[in-house]
């Protein structure tokens, strides 16, 4: 029984942990004023989108962005992509890597930073 019950609480944290990434959106949604340097001109933005990189893409992709197994690298994917072509990846995924990792701001903002990597 212990065992069991042991065994449930287990699986059931480790699905809850694994599906746990989608509440990370809302509370950039509930506060833009942690946003104050956004200027709709086209003005610098206060995200940081090297760090959103770092954070979300470098566990496949590798370390230094260098790619590893069936991921590509993404150190040059300026060279291979146009902005838009990367936005596309990241919201509609692309082979093995799934769709919507990033959204919104923050997706457009890695876009950006990684079209410039060339």
């Amino acid at each position: 029984m212990k065992k069991s019950l042991m065994a449930l609480l287990f699986g059931t944290t480790l699905i809850l942990g694994a599906c746990g990434g989608g509440e990370s959106t809302e509370p950039a949604e509930e506060t833009p004023e942690e946003t104050p340097e956004e200027t709709p001109s086209g003005g610098e933005s206060s995200i940081d989108a090297e760090q959103i990189v770092n954070q979300n893409c470098i566990s496949c992709h590798g370390e230094n962005l260098e790619g590893q197994g069936n991921f590509p690298p993404l150190n040059d994917v300026g060279s291979r992509l146009s902005e838009d072509e990367i936005l596309t990846v990241i919201l509609e995924g692309r082979g093995s890597m799934p769709a919507k990792i990033i959204e919104g701001e923050e997706a457009e903002a890695v876009a950006a930073w990684l079209s410039e990597q060339q």
